[in-house]
Parts: structure tokens; C-alpha cells; sequence
């Protein structure tokens, strides 16, 4: 027995590292075991500039790494440049997470600008701004010479809490690795990099997944370029009008508008509209973005693009820069394009209003597929009771969930005995498994994807949608 645990042991390690210390120092009767510190991220492995989805441009400057633990799942999205550029920042909402920013509002007059850093992790991730500058001093390209420091800023989005099951964080070597594997021209789109776990519209309950999006656009030799994460309390919408991605109350129009929501407000948000509580938890929420141009502007004129994109993004996401949100914005010019507006055919105007176009395509680009709802299998209710049998057991997802998993006279059931629930399972309270089909299982009648399997065995995969969480087993029952 103790030779297949411990190979099992082997092949979680990758997923829950802090669960091989926990099935060793527990017993095979189900004894507590001892606590166990969730923060040994040392076999975790990078996962470099993922995705099906990208944009293509044509911007050498411009370079973008992406990586991710998917173990977590969390990432980090770098945006560096060939040379240096010059920033401003516009901070708005109610709870911003940010790295250098007080120094970027300064506003001198000279380019200063390294990486703009996007990081899951809450104010965790924080280190991956930080972490992206050493990288540049480690690998000889900035020194300690005080006009040579590597200047990186960044922002953060929350991801944590009961978005998942375990709390790995962003740290300093997966955004090195981000900043080491950034390549110009290719961006990743959908739930990938900083955007690998963000959500949309929790004010209405809609539990969307999100991600990051790209857009870029050229007129004549003027560049724009937007990249942004949107993990927004509002729901994002498209320009016709309608909401773009959300779970929907049964009594909702089938042809979903923000201002049906925003009409009823606040009534979109008591029962009858919105989803349960554990939905809406208010510090889940935020909208990292960047514009960049290669005009070179003044910095008056750098700042009121960073005010303008800014402001402009309330009509992708409503509402927009609530009490909950933490919104930042970095604009950017890389000034390649070196002319007055005289002689250019964008006058400063239009650039703001032609870049704010371009930022509403990059959120809605940030929009992956929504993951259907699972339906129960048309079948009995009851199955074989020995193979039910196999599955039972009490799975660790990490070292305050874990999820009890039982059989009885034909149906099997399950529920949370760590300190949290696991998503639609409750804590201390059994509820009884539908099945999908084959291994696979669902919670019935929940508004929301999910999925558990069993089809590893010793192994239990909880997917709410475009992750998974991975639990061993650590008793028989």
C-alpha cells in the first residue's frame, strides 16, 4: 500500500505540492494531520506564452511574455520595451494595487519606462513587478548606476478566495520566466497570463470568465496599441448594446443588454436577479490596462491619453471604477513617431478618441468561450454501489480545502470538511452528486459550470470552467 501511495505522492507533486507532506504526516484511518505550509512553490513549472488565441502585430518595441502556474491557476503578463519609453498612469476605483506609480505621476520629461507588469496573486503578486526589474539587472541590462536602474510598474488583479481551491500566487520566478520568454508581435488572448483566472460581472451575479485582450491598430505611421486584463466588477458589453458574457438568471431577457440590468438596478442585484452571495463577494474585481503609441506626445498630452482611454472604458464595462474595482491604466509613448501636430495627420484629439476604439476592442477581445453548464445524464439515479464505492475518500486540494466524497444504497454524495467549500459544495453539509456520465459528475440545479471527475484514479478533478483543481485522495473510507 505504501509503495502505490507514495508513487501516487509522486504524481501530485506537481499539482499539490503541500499534499505529499500532508498524506505522509496523516494515517491511512484518516487521522488530522499536522499543518502544512502552503507556501513551498519550488516544484511548481512555468508555463510559457500559452494559448490558441493570439493577436498578431507588426511592433518591434513592443515585446510580451506571458507565464503560468497551472497549478494555481494564476499568471503574469509582461509588456517590455526594446528601449526606453515614456509613462503615465491614471489610478481609479476604490481598492488599486500598483508598483512605482507614485513615481510615474511625477512626470519627467525623459524616457525612464522598462515593463509595464500585470499580475494575478492580489497584492501577492506585487513581487513580479519588482521581480522583472532584478531580471534586467541579473541578466546585465540595467545596473546600480542611478541613471541605469531598471524601472518596471505594475498592477494586480485579485484571483483568489473562492475562485479556487488553493492560494499559489505569482511569484518572483514565474515573472522572470514571463520577462525572459517575451517575444514582439504576438499577444495571448482570453484566460491566459495575469487573465488566466479573472471573472466578470459579480455585481449581477453573472460569473463570467474573462481574461486579457490585445487590439492594435495602424493609420499611415502612427501605432496604437491597447493590451488589458479584465477582471471588472461590471459586466463588459459589446457595442450594440448587449452584455457579452454571463451566467443569466432564469427570469432574464434571453437577449441579455447592460441597460436591462442597469434599468432594474437596484433591484438586478436582490433574489430574483442576481446569484447566490457567495457570488458576489466585492473584492474580487479589477481592470489592469495599457495603451502605447509611437507618437511622440508631450507629457500633458501622455496624460490626458492615459485620462481619456481611461474614462472611455465605462461604456465596455458597466458600471465601471466602482467602490470595489481597482482600475489602473498605463499610457505609454514609445516616441518613434517624432513630429509636431502640424505635421501630422492625427491631430492629439482624434489620437485619444481613435486609442479609446482601440482599448473597447481589446476588452471585448479578452472575452474567452463560456464553458456550458453541465446537464445530469437522462438515467436512474442510482448506480452500481461497489463502483461508487471506489471513489469514496476524502480528497486535499490544498491545506484548508478538502472534500469529502461518500456512497450510499446507490448514490454518492459529497461535502467540504476542510475550512472552506469547494465551490457549489457546501462546508459540513452532504449533497448528493448528479451524474454527467462515466466518471464525470455535477452538482444539480447550480447556476454555474461544474464539473467533478474521477476518472484518475486516487484522484478527484473539480473544474468550474477553464481550470481545474486537482484533489488526492488521502483515506478509504
Amino acid at each position: 500500500m505504501w509503495s502505490s501511495l507514495a508513487s501516487l505522492c509522486v504524481k501530485a507533486a506537481r499539482f499539490c505540492p503541500w499534499i505529499v507532506g500532508a498524506l505522509f504526516c496523516g494515517n491511512s484511518l484518516g487521522q488530522e494531520s499536522p499543518h502544512v505550509p502552503s507556501s513551498d512553490q519550488s516544484s511548481l513549472v512555468p508555463v510559457l506564452n500559452a494559448g490558441d488565441r493570439v493577436l498578431r502585430f507588426d511592433w518591434p518595441t513592443l515585446q510580451i511574455g506571458t507565464a503560468e502556474y497551472e497549478e494555481g491557476p494564476t499568471g503574469v503578463t509582461v509588456v517590455r520595451f526594446a528601449k526606453r519609453v515614456f509613462g503615465a498612469v491614471d489610478v481609479r476605483g476604490g481598492g488599486p494595487g500598483t508598483v512605482n506609480t507614485d513615481y510615474l505621476r511625477i512626470g519627467y520629461e525623459v524616457p525612464e519606462l522598462d515593463a509595464v507588469v500585470f499580475s494575478g496573486g492580489s497584492w501577492y503578486g506585487l513581487e513580479s513587478t519588482t521581480a522583472v526589474a532584478t531580471a534586467m539587472k541579473d541578466d546585465g541590462l540595467r545596473d546600480g548606476l542611478w541613471d541605469n536602474v531598471a524601472f518596471t510598474v505594475g498592477a494586480i488583479i485579485y484571483d483568489l478566495g473562492e475562485r479556487r481551491l488553493n492560494e499559489i500566487y505569482p511569484d518572483k520566478r514565474l515573472a522572470q520566466a514571463a520577462y525572459r520568454a517575451a517575444r514582439p508581435g504576438l499577444f495571448a488572448l482570453g484566460a491566459q497570463g495575469a487573465g488566466r483566472i479573472a471573472k466578470t460581472g459579480g455585481i449581477f451575479g453573472c460569473g463570467a470568465f474573462s481574461g486579457q485582450g490585445a487590439s492594435f491598430r495602424q493609420i499611415g505611421d502612427l501605432k496604437l496599441a491597447a493590451f488589458v486584463v479584465v477582471n471588472a466588477f461590471g459586466v463588459v458589453t459589446r457595442r450594440d448594446g448587449r452584455v457579452a458574457a454571463c451566467y443569466a438568471d432564469a427570469g432574464w431577457p434571453k437577449d441579455l443588454h447592460t441597460t436591462d440590468l442597469l434599468a432594474g438596478y437596484p433591484a438586478s442585484r436582490r433574489p430574483g436577479w442576481h446569484a447566490s452571495s457567495s457570488d458576489q463577494h466585492a473584492d474580487h474585481n479589477t481592470t489592469v490596462s495599457l495603451i502605447v503609441t509611437n507618437q511622440k506626445l508631450a507629457r500633458a498630452q501622455l496624460e490626458r491619453l492615459a485620462t481619456h482611454v481611461h474614462s472611455s472604458m465605462s461604456r465596455a464595462i458597466q458600471p465601471f471604477s466602482t467602490e470595489f474595482d481597482g482600475d489602473v491604466l498605463y499610457a505609454v509613448s514609445t516616441a518613434e513617431l517624432d513630429r509636431s501636430v502640424d505635421e501630422s495627420e492625427t491631430p492629439n484629439v482624434d489620437l485619444d478618441v481613435l486609442a479609446a476604439e482601440v482599448m473597447w476592442d481589446a476588452i471585448l477581445s479578452s472575452v474567452p468561450e463560456q464553458p456550458t453548464i453541465a446537464s445530469p445524464a437522462a438515467r436512474a439515479t442510482r448506480m452500481d454501489s461497489g463502483a461508487l464505492r471506489t471513489y469514496s475518500g476524502d480528497y486535499v486540494f490544498s491545506p484548508f480545502v478538502t472534500v469529502s466524497i461518500s456512497a450510499d444504497a446507490g448514490r454518492l454524495f459529497a461535502q467540504a470538511t476542510g475550512k472552506r467549500k469547494a465551490y457549489a459544495i457546501p462546508l459540513e453539509q452532504r449533497i448528493e452528486l448528479q451524474i454527467l456520465g462515466g466518471t464525470q459528475f455535477t452538482v444539480s440545479g447550480n447556476r454555474y459550470p461544474l464539473v467533478l471527475d474521477f476518472g484518475k484514479p486516487g484522484t478527484l478533478v473539480i473544474n468550474p470552467g477553464h481550470w481545474q483543481q486537482i484533489g488526492i485522495r488521502q483515506a478509504i473510507h
